[in-house]
């Protein structure tokens, strides 16, 4: 086995080539977009190799073949045949300010005319871009290739500034009704993004798109398979546990039968040796972060939200659902599909260890406002767990509670106090990479959360005092026998009886019983 360049922040095709970096071959899929048709757009998260792609189809249509000697399509390609391209990317500037969006396409398009030789007569950027492809056909004498990357930029950068956000949105709508009017001089078009805005809101002009997103044969179109990483990357693999590096970052789903790896994750851990949040650290849910506090949205459920297609392929500006924002962003993925009468539904869940660690680690510091706090209190509940000292679990969530300013309440009105209260819980087992499992359903009902660590089974009910009557989160623990289902495990089971107080806003009570019949009462009213 060879080591050759890890191709760290390239998505040039070329270079990759050149330089011999590794390289996962996707052209079959390039071969069976255009088999099956001509107009293509894919959704995919930040990071995911769409750009690669992109570049990869532009080097294609080009007819480069010395760079594409030994991969799948080299043989099955006309090389005496070469298509102009017009590549428009949307990845870089300020969006934000009004009319920018304008002036980096005009810019685009000068640079396209320019390596062209042509002089468009036109001053505005549809007809510009009308006339381009026209006058690239007939200069070449072969259909023009068009690929948009991050088509969607303009809009999400100014979502905080709506009425820009509206304006970039129907400056593009018109903007892409161009490829659909040019159609007869178009031999191929593929839009690429994060986020899959209503045909309605952008592409209602463009109703000739195919949208492969959520297309099981294209399910691995980016990112890296099980196969790859044994195959291409297998020099890399040896001093890594592969167990580990499939539980860290694989789990992403479009509904095909593979899942897949996010290309960041796995070519910074090849390079540093070392597991952690890769692609959760180049670039900040911030505003992710702030939405699901905004809509009250609990962290209990996240794991395992459910969306219809329709759902999740609804965005815009006045109308980002919850699960489609998570789902796009890349912080939950398809876990499976489950058929209800005449709808197909998706069942949400964490793609890997790293979003759902990073992510409650995120919400925990949005919570406390102060990340090295939430680092302490981290590491004290690991230890505590080591050691299972329950009265020190109890100490370390009172004073977790007690320090959450008074503002923080008034300024988010609380109206679920159990499921706040239930989430801090959740986030610190969570950000710690613990296995955990939230609303565990057996034949009595649903356990609020389970964690497995060290040997154990910890089994917690949550209850606020206001709303239930003393006691009774470890009477619903007992009387449900939910640890039944845990005890082939042959394992010491904990059952943990967390209250809360609204008025006091802090743990009311902490009861834990051991499957051996002992009990520790800490705290309880």
């Amino acid at each position: 086995m060879t080591r050759r360049r890890l191709p760290i922040g390239i998505q040039t095709f070329r270079k990759i080539r050149e330089d011999d970096c590794y390289y996962v071959d996707k052209t079959a899929y390039v071969q069976r977009l255009l088999d099956e048709g001509t107009h293509f757009f894919l959704s995919r998260p930040r990071r995911f190799g769409k750009s690669l792609f992109l570049d990869t189809c532009k080097e294609l249509f080009e007819g480069n073949e010395a760079l594409f000697k030994g991969l799948y399509i080299h043989d099955r390609w006309d090389w005496s045949v070469r298509h102009p391209v017009v590549r428009l990317s949307f990845g870089g500037g300020n969006f934000k300010e009004p009319g920018y969006l304008h002036t980096n396409l005009m810019a685009q398009l000068d640079t396209v005319e320019r390596k062209a030789g042509l002089d468009s007569p036109y001053s505005t950027p549809v007809e510009r871009l009308r006339y381009l492809l026209e006058a690239l056909h007939h200069q070449a004498g072969q259909p023009v290739a068009v690929l948009i990357d991050e088509y969607d930029k303009p809009i999400l950068d100014a979502l905080d500034v709506p009425e820009v956000a509206r304006a970039n949105r129907d400056f593009l709508r018109g903007l892409y009704a161009v490829i659909k009017d040019s159609d007869a001089h178009l031999r191929f078009s593929f839009i690429t993004g994060v986020s899959k805005f209503s045909k309605v809101s952008l592409f209602s002009g463009l109703n000739n798109l195919t949208d492969i997103t959520l297309d099981p044969g294209y399910s691995a179109v980016c990112g890296y398979t099980d196969a790859d990483l044994d195959t291409v990357f297998a020099a890399e693999l040896p001093g890594l546990d592969r167990g580990e590096i499939r539980d860290w970052y694989n789990g992403y789903g479009w509904l095909g039968e593979e899942k897949v790896y996010n290309p960041v994750d796995i070519l910074l851990l090849f390079r540093n040796r070392e597991f952690g949040g890769h692609w959760f650290e180049t670039g900040s849910p911030a505003f992710l972060v702030d939405t699901l506090f905004e809509r009250r949205v609990s962290a209990l459920s996240l794991d395992g939200m459910v969306g219809s297609g329709e759902l999740l392929s609804r965005f815009d500006v006045d109308d980002m659902p919850t699960e489609a924002l998570l789902f796009q962003t890349g912080y939950l993925t398809i876990v499976r599909a489950e058929p209800r009468g005449g709808e197909m539904l998706y069942r949400l869940g964490y793609p890997n260890r790293e979003v759902r660690q990073s992510l409650n680690r995120s919400l925990l510091n949005r919570m406390t406002g102060d990340a090295s706090r939430r680092v302490s209190n981290s590491a004290k509940l690991y230890n505590l767990l080591l050691a299972n000292d329950f009265d020190g679990l109890r100490t370390l969530f009172h004073a977790f509670f007690a320090s959450i300013p008074h503002q923080w309440y008034t300024n988010n009105n609380i109206a679920d106090y159990e499921g706040y209260y239930a989430s801090v819980f959740y986030s610190y087992f969570a950000g710690l990479g613990l296995d955990i499992t939230v609303e565990d359903s057996s034949n009595h009902g649903r356990l609020d959360m389970a964690v497995r660590f060290n040997g154990n089974v910890y089994l917690f009910e949550f209850k606020v005092v206001e709303t239930a009557p003393p006691g009774a989160a470890m009477a619903q623990l007992k009387k449900r026998g939910y640890a039944d289902k845990y005890r082939s495990l042959g394992q010491p089971i904990h059952l943990v009886a967390v209250e809360f107080s609204g008025e006091a806003r802090n743990l009311a009570g902490f009861e834990v019983e051991g499957g051996e019949g002992w009990r520790c009462r800490l705290g309880v009213r």
